[in-house]
């Protein structure tokens, strides 16, 4: 059976397992999300299904975005996002998928963009050590030190790790935890963090690494 949804991040907190141990968890409005079309190897070549989350004014969206949609009797919606699948099951176009569709102890990934922090130095952006505090360093403390090489190859190679723009990814988090499902409120607590900021969309998949 297809597992998938979009969702959108709301922010943390923590719950009590049976013991009275308390989990760190990401809280995730999972749905109702939308089935806009069914991919087939017949028609497209390959397997997938494109999910729609998120009501909005027609407004907001092209006249083909709204054509695609009314296809299927659906509203207008901000986000689609296209899942890779071999298990179809019973999912056809226009069909509703709730935050049920996961269960808690099932392992998910959890795909989002992260926070952006602008440009940032070597050291924030991948945790370097930095100079010496002694021997005279006065304004070396946090520098990367020497990029180059020797006469030869007489430059600094391609992908050297230095300062630039931090965050703003792609990131997933893999085999994460559903540690709840509230299916009424479309709630799904995931064990952990998750990438990107409050409010941030998100796409739950099934964990590749089961």
């Amino acid at each position: 059976m297809f597992k998938g949804l979009i969702g959108r991040k709301i922010g943390m907190t923590q719950i009590f397992d049976e013991n009275g141990a308390a989990i760190p968890v990401t809280l995730l409005e999972a749905g109702p999300c939308f089935v806009s079309q069914v991919k087939t190897p017949e028609t497209d070549g390959y397997s997938a299904v494109q999910l729609a989350f998120g009501e909005t004014k027609p407004s907001r969206l092209t006249k083909g975005e709204l054509g695609h949609l009314k296809t299927n009797n659906l509203p207008p919606v901000r986000v689609l996002s296209e899942f890779r699948t071999k298990k179809m099951g019973e999912v056809s176009a226009g069909s509703e998928l709730k935050a049920d569709v996961f269960s808690a102890g099932e392992y998910v990934d959890v795909v989002g963009v992260s926070k952006g922090k602008g440009f940032a130095g070597a050291m924030k952006r991948h945790g370097f050590g930095g100079g010496p505090r002694t021997h005279g360093q006065s304004d070396r403390q946090r520098s990367p030190g020497s990029s180059g090489a020797t006469t030869t190859p007489g430059r600094v190679f391609k992908g050297k790790r230095g300062p630039g723009r931090m965050g703003n990814e792609r990131v997933t988090s893999s085999h994460v935890r559903v540690a709840l499902v509230d299916a009424e409120r479309n709630l799904i607590a995931i064990h952990g963090s998750v990438p990107g900021p409050k409010g941030g969309t998100v796409v739950i998949k099934e964990a590749r690494k089961q």
